[in-house]
């Protein structure tokens, strides 16, 4: 099956433009590579979009992360092979993809302090553009459904 709308990018060029300047600014290195797509692919794992999930892994695996660390994203709570940093931005994750409990506050006070723990001012806002960022790509495979990349 291939994707809703195949060319995108034909109707709506500007996609491309974004495309780019999101990824650049992401790419300033307060928040490492690693922690990027771990972001992403758990993000990918909550709205449920395998073309995310598969793709990220991908990155991962190019990068060099275990097959250990990668699978244990969906678990992260509870695996030991997250650095503390890593595990203050999967909660952020969480917390934005997923709703509240009990309609609580998706980001409380607490999180945000935890988060702010290990990150300075530039990373936090790098931190928040690539939520942002995993947001709008989840919702465009979400609503594209391109195929997965072959393995």
């Amino acid at each position: 099956m291939g994707s809703r709308i195949p060319d995108a990018n034909a109707h709506l060029p500007e996609i491309q433009e974004l495309a780019g300047t999101m990824t650049k600014a992401l790419g300033n290195g307060s928040v490492p590579a690693a922690t990027v797509s771990l972001v992403y692919l758990r993000a990918g794992q909550i709205v449920g979009s395998t073309y995310q999930v598969l793709r990220h892994s991908v990155d991962l695996r190019t990068a060099g992360e275990s097959e250990d660390r990668i699978a244990a994203v969906a678990t992260w709570r509870d695996a030991p092979c997250f650095t503390g940093a890593e595990r203050a931005a999967l909660a952020l994750t969480d917390a934005v993809f997923r709703p509240a409990a009990h309609g609580g506050e998706r980001v409380p006070d607490d999180l945000y302090a935890e988060v702010a723990k290990h990150y300075d001012g530039k990373a936090m806002a790098t931190l928040m553009l690539l939520l942002a960022a995993a947001g709008f790509w989840m919702n465009v495979a979400l609503v594209n459904r391109p195929a997965p990349a072959p393995a």
